[in-house]
């Protein structure tokens, strides 16, 4: 397992598990074992995981790409109504990086999408596209 430059554990599911057994109200390492699960298409633990952490804690730069990460999982997993609502909360959090917000809205567009509201789908691409030409949305 390895340790970043920030003091955060990288590794795999089972390495951060030993972490998070010795060290349970550490968020990060429920972050970082969300990562790992949801790229071994885990996706059920990656959404407990990334769940965990933000109800531990996180600093805001790290609750934001959580809330991203887990809507993501469930997008995969089929749970649109929950990806809207992470998407969601990326968007009211307001972050000042353009791109990230840029991709809340197209993430949220498609779950949109999938769950049949081709309209609110449409909204969100637009004010995607308004971010990304550099207009100010405010």
């Amino acid at each position: 397992m390895l340790k970043d430059a920030m003091g955060g554990y990288r590794g795999t599911a089972m390495e951060i598990s030993r972490v998070i057994a010795e060290h349970p109200g550490k968020a990060e390492a429920y972050y970082d074992r969300g990562n790992a699960r949801s790229s071994c298409d885990d996706f059920d633990g990656a959404i407990a995981d990334f769940t965990m952490a933000l109800k531990i804690g996180l600093r805001f730069r790290e609750a934001i790409t959580a809330y991203g990460n887990r809507g993501m999982a469930r997008l995969k997993s089929g749970d649109m109504h929950g990806a809207m609502l992470d998407f969601s909360e990326i968007i009211e959090r307001k972050p000042g990086n353009r791109r990230l917000l840029c991709t809340a809205y197209k993430n949220r567009a498609l779950a949109k999408e999938k769950k049949g509201d081709s309209e609110g789908a449409a909204g969100d691409r637009k004010m995607a596209l308004l971010l990304s030409s550099g207009i100010n949305t405010k």
